[in-house]
């Protein structure tokens, strides 16, 4: 009889603790301090078709979307640089249900969007993830100012941002104040390379500036394909662009850590998306040279690693 009460009893233990568990799972997500907030969708709108341009952007996003509890899309336009285009794809991600975009501005907002935006190289009404743009056309305007260009130069401009004209209206300025003569073309935002071509094909400037990635890759390339002279000057990281820099087709590159911007935009939009106070501090930037790209940090620079 004793042996037979210790068995009830033990399966009434057993019972009972299953049936704790199972209430204990059915409660748990209610449980305030087990509750977890819900990802935050993030949709990054670029202006160019080249995606290639943002790879190391891209793996800065994605390491930070891991760790914030983000969902990260990522689209790319069918025209560069086309904001009557963008502007349309911010709408239509904004009205699908994303909680914020990130935008690499090929122009103005739309003025009637309703959803956050943290912005790539410009300022931006919610936040954005910039160098000092203006500090930025300084210095590439210092770098070839020390190279004595016996001539003028001539600076290119595209039309992509509000940044990438801050970079350049402070450049002309140094130059100007150092007693430089200047001169400036304008492509057009569609430009496929052939503008660029001819202008830089046709100019006597002693250095040419370039103030955004795609454009410094193209003038490099453009350089070696017609076998021109200038001096170039441009901005970014990219793969074409150390290359350049290690050839000597680039006398200088302003460059920042595009790992470390693509991880502070989509924290930013995470924050601006969950109502916190966000702001970071400007990138740092460096001006590389051709002898400086094997210098350990500047290789975690150029080639980062996501861990």
């Amino acid at each position: 009889m004793k042996k037979h009460r210790t068995n009830a009893f033990l399966q009434l233990l057993v019972l009972t603790a299953l049936g704790a568990a199972v209430v204990l799972t059915l409660a748990w997500p209610q449980l305030p301090f087990a509750r977890q907030e819900e990802p935050v969708e993030v949709s990054v709108i670029l202006r160019q078709a080249d995606a290639s341009l943002w790879a190391n952007a891209r793996l800065g996003m994605e390491q930070a979307a891991g760790q914030l509890r983000a969902e990260v899309r990522f689209i790319t336009p069918t025209a560069d640089n086309d904001p009557g285009e963008q502007a349309r794809l911010m709408r239509y991600e904004a009205e699908r249900g994303a909680d914020v975009l990130v935008v690499d501005p090929a122009g103005r907002a739309p003025a009637d969007l309703n959803t956050p935006v943290v912005l790539l190289d410009s300022a931006g009404k919610d936040a954005a993830v910039s160098p000092d743009n203006a500090a930025l056309g300084s210095a590439l305007a210092e770098a070839a100012l020390a190279d004595r260009p016996a001539g003028e130069v001539l600076l290119v401009r595209t039309g992509a941002g509000q940044g990438v004209s801050e970079r350049a209206a402070a450049a002309r300025e140094a130059l100007e104040a150092a007693g430089v003569q200047v001169a400036e073309t304008t492509l057009s935002p569609s430009d496929d390379g052939a503008q660029l071509e001819a202008a830089l094909g046709g100019t006597r400037a002693a250095a040419v500036l370039l103030f955004e990635p795609s454009a410094t890759e193209a003038a490099a390339a453009a350089k070696e394909k017609l076998d021109l002279s200038p001096a170039l000057y441009g901005v970014g990281s990219t793969g074409p662009i150390a290359a350049a820099l290690e050839r000597g087709t680039l006398a200088a590159s302003g460059v920042w850590s595009d790992f470390a911007a693509g991880y502070l935009a989509v924290e930013g939009a995470v924050r601006t998306a969950r109502g916190e106070d966000w702001q970071p501090q400007p990138l740092d930037f460096f001006i590389l040279r051709g002898e400086d790209i094997y210098e350990p940090d500047n290789q975690k620079l150029l080639f980062p690693v996501a861990s």
